[in-house]
């Protein structure tokens, strides 16, 4: 068994137009939303033994918020085969993962991300900005991620940690410390 998480980058920022696609950064919403899903990830104790990024500017900070926030020892790992990826894409990015990772969170975008995940479950999925989705894959090696293998296990967004008062005790917890 493999498990897949899917992180997507927190939202960005629109404020320079002058800038590439590539090189946009996190709004400030983006900066948050991506400390807090890590906190979350520290919480629910997600443990990754890598976590793979596209180099793209949003990605790359999203990566490196979460993994700071969600109290990883390993820095994130970059692929530029995952920025405006296709579904083939990714799953021929997962397939060149070493077996030795148990626990895969891959920082990247939609549509591909959304198509990933219907392909790997089956079910259709909505993966919003800096959302983390975990999918259970029941295989041995990476090599073998084919369709309807997987299962949906949860999802968590920043808009439903607030709606729950995550935020709050994330606060108060750091208050106390």
């Amino acid at each position: 068994m493999k498990t897949l998480l899917l992180l997507r980058h927190g939202k960005s920022s629109w404020d320079d137009p002058a800038l590439k696609d590539f090189d946009r950064p996190l709004s400030e919403r983006g900066v948050n939303d991506s400390k807090l899903i890590g906190k979350y990830a520290l919480r629910k104790r997600v443990k990754a033994d890598l976590v793979l990024s596209s180099p793209a500017t949003r990605a790359t900070d999203t990566a490196k918020l979460f993994v700071a926030a969600a109290a990883m020892k390993k820095a994130p790992a970059y692929d530029e085969r995952i920025y405006e990826s296709s579904v083939r894409r990714l799953l021929q990015v997962i397939s060149g993962l070493d077996d030795g990772n148990k626990t895969i969170v891959l920082v990247g975008h939609n549509p591909g991300f959304e198509d990933l995940c219907e392909r790997l479950t089956g079910e259709a999925c909505k993966v919003p900005t800096a959302s983390l989705t975990c999918i259970g894959i029941s295989i041995d090696k990476w090599s073998e991620p084919k369709g309807g293998k997987g299962k949906l296990k949860w999802r968590m967004t920043p808009k439903k940690l607030k709606k729950d008062g995550f935020v709050g005790r994330t606060q108060s917890l750091r208050e106390t410390a």
